[in-house]
């Protein structure tokens, strides 16, 4: 039997170690580790992967300290649009949304396009529209709006740039540098029966045009899991959408015959730069191996498997 185990991440970056104080890094290592122990109290009890990865994910929205949910990023024109994806690796099953806006936890409404509908991908206001009639609790727009993402937009426009979350210059005395960190979070897990499953959510780009949808609500691109692997993306997400990233993982498992942590280096470390990409991944494979590799300077990342307490890392050879 397969180790039950999850993982997560809360996003890739360059981080200012040096402006971060100790205080301030306890604080965010502190929330990986509460919200890596919600999934194996999931898992322990028997729970699925697929609602342990819900879970996850949906504490890391409720968190304002990530851009996903509470905390997201502001488009161009001011504007929140946020993008969910969750896979079952049982069935490779998947939802998404993309662009909604009203919808306090876009992982459960991705989570109820998976389960209730014959699509995969629904967008704006018919996703938003579907979400409310099975239940999901609408919000004002500004739910999402925090200062400090405010502030994040007003450089970005001072400057003329999209951007990426990295290409910004360095945020004094922040714990991690938001105008350099690649915001998606993310959940992997496999459950005490070995099922595996993957979810994904975003708040996007600071700054970016109106409508333009990344990697995080792509089946394959961003969010992947069948019954060998099970991947969450997190970076450039234009690039990691080019090659399929979180598919090529399991591709190179299955058909190159590659172990885990050979298919998600040459993922990360060889496949994304090559095309000008930075950022990172975490998967599990059905025997409950964790992979966690990132090309960036950082990435907020935990992961624990059942009996085991949660290991929390941001920053690279931690």
């Amino acid at each position: 039997m397969s180790r039950a185990a999850i993982a997560i991440h809360g996003g890739a970056g360059a981080i200012a170690r040096a402006a971060l104080s100790a205080e301030q890094e306890q604080h965010y290592l502190q929330a990986l580790r509460d919200i890596v122990a919600s999934g194996q109290t999931i898992l322990a009890a028997g729970g699925s992967a697929l609602d342990a990865v819900t879970e996850a994910v949906r504490l890391l929205e409720a968190c304002p300290l990530f851009n996903a949910g509470k905390g997201s990023v502001f488009t161009h024109a001011g504007t929140h649009e946020l993008d969910a994806c969750i896979m079952d690796g049982i069935t490779q099953d998947a939802g998404a949304v993309a662009g909604v806006s009203h919808i306090r936890h876009p992982i459960l409404a991705a989570r109820a396009v998976l389960e209730k509908s014959p699509h995969v991908l629904m967008i704006g206001a018919g996703a938003e529209q579907f979400a409310m009639d099975h239940g999901l609790e609408p919000v004002a727009a500004d739910y999402f709006s925090t200062e400090a993402r405010w502030q994040q937009l007003q450089r970005a426009q001072a400057i003329q740039q999209t951007l990426l979350d990295h290409d910004g210059a360095a945020q004094e005395n922040a714990p991690l540098d938001n105008d350099r960190k690649l915001g998606t979070v993310g959940a992997v897990a496999i459950d005490s029966a070995g099922h595996l499953a993957a979810a994904t959510s975003t708040g996007g780009m600071t700054n970016k045009q109106v409508g333009r949808v990344g990697d995080s609500p792509l089946p394959g691109a961003g969010c992947f899991s069948n019954g060998r692997v099970a991947v969450s993306c997190t970076g450039t997400g234009e690039t990691f959408i080019r090659t399929q990233a979180a598919y090529d993982v399991a591709a190179l498992m299955e058909y190159g015959g590659l172990t885990l942590p050979q298919a998600a280096d040459r993922v990360i470390f060889e496949k994304i730069p090559a095309l000008g990409g930075s950022g990172g991944l975490i998967a599990i494979d059905a025997d409950g191996n964790i992979a966690l590799p990132f090309n960036t300077e950082g990435m907020y990342r935990g992961y624990g498997w059942l009996g085991a307490s949660p290991v929390v890392n941001i920053y690279r050879g931690s």
